[in-house]
């Protein structure tokens, strides 16, 4: 039993954050992602300035396409670009799977480097997009509001873009297994997509994939889901073998457990924006948030990553919201 939740916030470690910033003046975006240095930095900025309960390795779900052979570019005002996309069999054939998981080295010696300077303070978290997510941007080229051009490519052509799903799969599931040998204690899969599909077209182009990354890892590390949107999936994920579940703010906490079951915990699901509050109001919000999951089974998070522009002392009325949280007996 726990007085109050653990607290910590996708996308903790970034843009909202001086530090960061003053950093990313310095490096670009690939640089702060690959030297393990400038990573582990980044990944305890949010540790020692607004004091979570746990780290997340500052990284990019992108990792994994640039392992398997795309070129990925970070474009100042468009985000993740990858001029080369898969959009027919001989690209699938194409993608480098043999060897991919080694490629991504540098994000291993940043989780060693991060656990070694956390010195047990907080544990640390390890990442990966899932493979639905990860499918969108390796067909459509970059982010998009619907991801048409990836959707038609799995309706269309489902037998490869499940190929491409088995593929992105098996690299996932040995990347998130070597991040938990390097030290992460937990690790999380980003669907951040998923919410684009109706609950059919979930359990064909995600839930088989997500299931498998859940019972790859058990055993090793705490597995997150997170199927941002894909709130019709929550009851059968909880038997996936996965440890929590990620939700949005667009789902209720008293529905979400009754979908669950009591079978796994819950994490989420304060709307990012809601950060701009007054910071009394952040605090009224998350009391009452953490009173309708109740303190159980539950991590408190936002329901998506924090924004930019959300001022640092709201970020950290956040965090000691919940900590300063007890029950009403």
């Amino acid at each position: 039993m726990v007085e109050r939740p653990p607290v910590w916030l996708m996308r903790q470690a970034g843009r909202y954050l001086p530090e960061y910033m003053a950093l990313r003046e310095k490096y670009d975006f690939f640089t702060r992602i690959k030297t393990p240095e400038l990573a582990c930095e980044i990944t305890l900025q949010p540790v020692d300035i607004i004091g979570p309960d746990a780290a997340i390795i500052f990284s990019d779900i992108l990792t994994v396409p640039e392992a398997m052979g795309l070129e990925v570019q970070m474009v100042e005002g468009r985000g993740p670009v990858l001029p080369v996309t898969v959009a027919a069999a001989k690209d699938v054939r194409h993608l480098r799977i043999d060897g991919a998981a080694d490629r991504m080295q540098y994000v291993y010696d940043a989780i060693a480097l991060a656990r070694q300077a956390l010195e047990g303070r907080v544990p640390l978290i390890g990442f990966a997009g899932a493979p639905f997510t990860l499918l969108c941007y390796m067909v459509e080229g970059q982010s998009s509001k619907a991801f048409d051009k990836a959707r038609r490519f799995c309706y269309a052509q489902p037998l490869l873009a499940h190929q491409l799903l088995e593929a992105i799969t098996e690299v996932t599931v040995e990347y998130l297994q070597r991040q938990v040998a390097a030290g992460a204690q937990a690790v999380q899969a980003f669907d951040s997509w998923s919410g684009l599909l109706g609950k059919e077209d979930f359990d064909r182009f995600c839930k088989p994939y997500l299931e498998r990354i859940a019972g790859e890892l058990q055993g090793l590390a705490p597995v997150i889901l997170y199927p941002k949107g894909s709130w019709y999936a929550l009851a059968e994920l909880a038997g996936s073998g996965a440890a929590a579940l990620g939700i949005d703010w667009t789902v209720c906490p008293v529905t979400a457990r009754e979908w669950v079951g009591g079978k796994v915990t819950l994490q989420g699901n304060f709307d990012p924006a809601k950060l701009f509050m007054e910071p009394e109001d952040i605090r009224r919000e998350v009391h009452r948030m953490i009173a309708q999951f109740g303190s159980q089974r539950y991590v408190a998070n936002l329901g998506h990553g924090i924004t930019p522009k959300v001022p640092v002392a709201h970020a950290r009325a956040f965090v000691d919201a919940v900590k300063e949280y007890r029950p009403k007996l």
